[in-house]
């Protein structure tokens, strides 16, 4: 047996899976006010794929950036969504090229057969509804953290 480093604690990028609801709210936790253009979204029919490429707050690390007074930090993750049967969207302008979209949560609707919905719900009324086999969503880090162009933390009104 070996003792852990200091290096085995170190920061590495998320790399995250959820087949459960449970799983699921850790996920959406992570990725609220990621914000995306409308143009980084893909939907893979025949591999029956839907990923999106988000800037991703990393509030994982608000705590840790407040107590050594640095900037906030996003990063560009993948969530990826398989086994989807079908995708639909209201309150998005999909013609609109510039439309930036802004994640608030993501949410599991389980269906008696066994399959669901993937909600993905939007600022501004959006939504995104994804038709699936079976809750299978991963997020994963693909960028290295930058500094929050706002240089805050997001917040919501109550």
């Amino acid at each position: 047996m070996v003792d852990a480093t200091f290096e085995d604690g170190a920061e590495r990028p998320l790399a995250l899976r959820a087949e459960t609801a449970e799983d699921l709210g850790v996920i959406s936790a992570l990725v609220q006010d990621a914000v995306l253009p409308i143009t980084e979204i893909r939907y893979d029919r025949r591999r029956r794929e839907l990923a999106l490429l988000l800037n991703r707050f990393r509030w994982e690390d608000r705590t840790a950036a407040e107590a050594r007074k640095r900037v906030y930090e996003r990063v560009q993750s993948v969530l990826m969504i398989g086994d989807v049967q079908g995708v639909a969207s209201q309150g998005i302008d999909r013609s609109d090229r510039d439309t930036v979209l802004s994640v608030l949560s993501l949410a599991w609707e389980p269906l008696e057969d066994g399959t669901g919905r993937l909600m993905i719900t939007l600022a501004g009324d959006g939504a995104i509804s994804v038709a699936a086999e079976c809750l299978d969503v991963t997020l994963k880090d693909v960028s290295r953290p930058y500094a929050a162009p706002s240089r805050k933390a997001p917040t919501h009104p109550d």
